[in-house]
């Protein structure tokens, strides 16, 4: 069987990164900023084959999505299962906000225990573990449902911290000590059921445009 190419791209800015408010799964749109990023990233990839394009159900994915399709005429299609990690009460709080409001969750949270239980608010968390295998059997299985194709998956931060650690066999536990950036571009292989990354967090295509002073 041929590997699937998974291209990984985390949405773009939002308000809400930009002052460190933890999001989860509350829908925020893209800022000006994001929006900006969404276009140049579809602009860097245009040259490149897409036979689908896929993005979480939250609307800062969909929009990053949507700037790559609408340049090629494509559908996005949508799914659920690629959303960021549901963080229950934490959600729409400052991380100080949390450290101050719930500091054995909160420290529990920055020591990385992968089964500790968050406080529910709206939605019931979900432990890292939970998130982990939710993010990478649903990244896995758009590569098992299509081999020798080129996917572009649109997500969120969580997932493509997730599918990182699932490439090269990182610990859960383990500090991430790798960044992941908005609109960033990461690329991986599937195949047999195994994610393997080829690069990772390409960001050149989001550098301000170098204007000649005529233009």
């Amino acid at each position: 069987m041929s590997p699937t190419n998974i291209i990984l791209i985390r949405h773009g800015e939002t308000a809400w990164n930009a002052e460190r408010r933890l999001q989860g799964h509350i829908d925020i749109a893209l800022n000006d900023e994001g929006l900006r990023q969404a276009g140049a990233l579809a602009e860097a990839l245009d040259g490149e084959h897409l036979d689908l394009i896929v993005s979480s159900d939250l609307q800062r994915a969909a929009q990053t999505a949507d700037a790559l399709a609408r340049i090629r005429a494509m559908p996005v299609q949508r799914d659920p299962l690629l959303r960021e990690r549901c963080f229950g009460g934490f959600e729409g709080l400052l991380y100080a906000e949390i450290e101050q409001r719930f500091p054995l969750e909160f420290a529990a949270w920055q020591a990385r225990e992968i089964d500790a239980a968050m406080p529910s608010g709206a939605r019931v968390a979900e432990t890292f573990r939970q998130f982990y295998q939710r993010a990478v059997a649903a990244i896995v299985a758009w590569g098992r449902a299509h081999p020798g194709r080129t996917l572009a998956l649109v997500a969120h931060g969580g997932v493509l911290e997730c599918a990182y650690r699932a490439a090269l066999g990182l610990s859960l536990e383990t500090p991430r000590d790798f960044p992941v950036l908005n609109a960033s571009i990461n690329r991986f292989r599937v195949l047999d059921g195994k994610l393997s990354l080829v690069s990772w967090g390409e960001v050149g295509h989001l550098q301000p445009r170098v204007l000649d002073e005529l233009n």
